[in-house]
Parts: structure tokens; C-alpha cells; sequence
């Protein structure tokens, strides 16, 4: 069985993120593979998989931050706000002024609140809002606070009557780009969807740490669980003693500033800390 890690893929569409983590269950040899954060099956990109051990550090990632690249059709909506759904409405929007357009993405930045789309993976009295939407089920979900740090919008193409607009968004976890699309179409009275979306970061992992799953044929390797922990967390390297401490879980005498992984002597990867009163108590061990 491989070591315990993380595998960052570089997902096709046309496979589910479940497809995804069987294929690599089958390259490592474990069952225990995880992933940190869903993308559709039409979706592409940065998928981050833990294996063996390190599924437990998915959790306690700082994956908070994901960065996209899309393509919105303005004039054009969905069933499921992107291209797999099937259209309910189709206006002419292929005369829309660029301003306008820039100014209705505009208002999808900084601190927003957004009504995810109804096919989302939401639980909704125990049940993925998506399941109910296919039983025929009409959904209706609260808007949520997100954040979109970033939105920028790149070419404007006509499409015969409608508009397609590339746009790059760096945003907060829960943020859906789908809904986006949804919401600059409303604002611009002709409805709007995706047409291709791709995931090129999630947290301080990109598409350049990314492999595809033809790569991971050809090597099925992780990224060690203490690289990904350095990688994603502040770390400490701490002396014997201290280290003896972590490996059972006692608080130490430490300031941290936030949640830090911290490492023995020989590198090897202990514990999730974090502060709290005058001490830095455990958040999980991993030894």
C-alpha cells in the first residue's frame, strides 16, 4: 500500500469527484482515500485526495480559498445554472453593453450573499438538495454568506444571440460559480449559465502540483502527509521532549499564532495545535 499523502488530480469532465477517488482507491491500493471538496462531473481541475492516515488532515486543511476559470453564456438558463441542465429560458443578449456586463459581475465581489444553486450537494432534512431536485422534489435553499475576493472578467464573445464572457474568480469555500453565472444573468434581465468551468487552485495547492489520472497510471506516488502539512499550515520542528509531549496529546508551552503542524526532530509530522488561553493544545495526532 502507498504511504500515506495527498494526491492533487487534475480532474477530466466527464467524471464525478466519486469516480475520481476510485480510481486512485484502486492505484494505491487502500480503500481509505478521501477528497476535500467536490467538482461537478462537467467541471475540471484541482481535486485534492487524501490517502491512508493523511484523510484525516482533509478536514483541518486550510482549503478555504479556491480559484476558478469559467465561461458564462449570457442569454441562456438552466435547470442546473450550467450546460448539463436543461434550459428553461433563451433571450437575445448578444447586444448587451460590455459596461453593463462588467458592471452586473461587479457586483458579485467582496462579502456577498448567495442562494446556492438547487442542485447543490446541500443536505436538506438529511438528503443532497441535488437527490430531491431528480425526484421531482421543488427545493428552495437560504442565501449564505460567501466571499468572492476576486472576480475578473476577460473576453466578451457573441455566439450567435448570446454572449459569452470568460471570467477568472478567486473565492471562498462554498462559493458557487454556477450561481454566479445565474445571478449576473438575472441582474441583466436575459438569464445566464456556465458553459466550462475549471478549478486552478484550492488552497496552496494549483494545477502545477496537479496530476492526471493518466500520470497517476504511471506513478501512483503521494505527496508525503509532512510535505502537505507544511505546505498548508504553519509548522514548528520541536526538540525530543516536546515532541514526546505532542506524541500523547499534552498541552505545550507554546504561542502560536493560529492552527500549526508541528514536526519531530527527524521531520516526521505529529500534531495539529492551535492556540488557546496561555497554552497550544492539540487538534489532532497523527502518530
Amino acid at each position: 500500500m502507498t504511504e500515506p499523502g495527498l494526491v492533487v488530480v487534475d480532474k477530466p469532465g466527464g467524471i464525478t469527484s466519486h469516480g475520481v477517488v476510485g480510481r486512485v482507491r484502486r492505484l494505491v491500493g487502500t480503500r481509505k482515500v478521501g477528497h476535500a471538496g467536490t467538482l461537478d462531473p462537467m467541471a475540471t481541475g484541482v481535486l485534492v485526495l487524501g490517502v491512508g492516515r493523511a484523510t484525516r488532515l482533509l478536514g483541518h486543511l486550510m482549503l478555504t480559498d479556491k480559484a476558478y476559470e469559467a465561461t458564462v453564456r449570457l442569454g441562456v438558463s438552466t435547470t442546473t445554472d450550467d450546460a448539463e441542465g436543461e434550459v428553461v429560458s433563451d433571450v437575445p443578449a448578444s447586444g448587451l453593453a460590455p459596461d453593463a456586463v462588467l458592471a452586473a459581475f461587479a457586483t458579485q465581489v467582496g462579502a456577498i450573499e448567495q442562494v446556492p444553486t438547487a442542485v447543490s450537494a446541500i443536505k436538506v432534512d438529511g438528503k443532497r438538495a441535488y437527490q430531491r431536485v431528480r425526484d421531482g422534489e421543488q427545493v428552495e435553499l437560504k442565501a449564505r454568506p460567501v466571499t468572492v475576493h476576486e472576480l475578473v472578467v476577460g473576453e466578451q464573445r457573441v455566439v450567435g444571440e448570446h454572449l459569452d464572457v470568460d471570467i477568472s474568480v478567486r473565492c471562498s469555500s462554498g462559493t458557487y460559480v454556477r450561481a454566479i453565472a445565474r445571478d449576473v444573468g438575472t441582474a441583466l434581465g436575459v438569464g445566464g449559465h456556465l458553459t466550462a468551468l475549471r478549478r486552478t487552485a484550492v488552497g496552496p495547492y494549483d494545477l502545477g502540483a496537479a496530476r492526471t489520472l493518466e500520470q497517476l497510471e504511471e506513478d501512483p506516488s503521494v505527496l508525503p502527509v509532512a510535505e502537505a502539512a507544511r505546505a498548508a499550515f504553519a509548522s514548528i520542528d520541536l526538540d525530543e521532549d516536546e515532541a514526546g509531549s505532542v506524541r500523547v496529546g499534552r498541552a505545550l508551552e507554546r504561542d502560536l499564532d493560529g492552527l500549526t503542524a508541528l514536526f519531530d526532530p527527524s521531520g516526521e509530522f505529529l500534531a495539529l495545535y492551535e492556540p488557546r488561553g496561555e497554552v497550544a493544545r492539540a487538534v489532532a495526532v497523527f502518530v
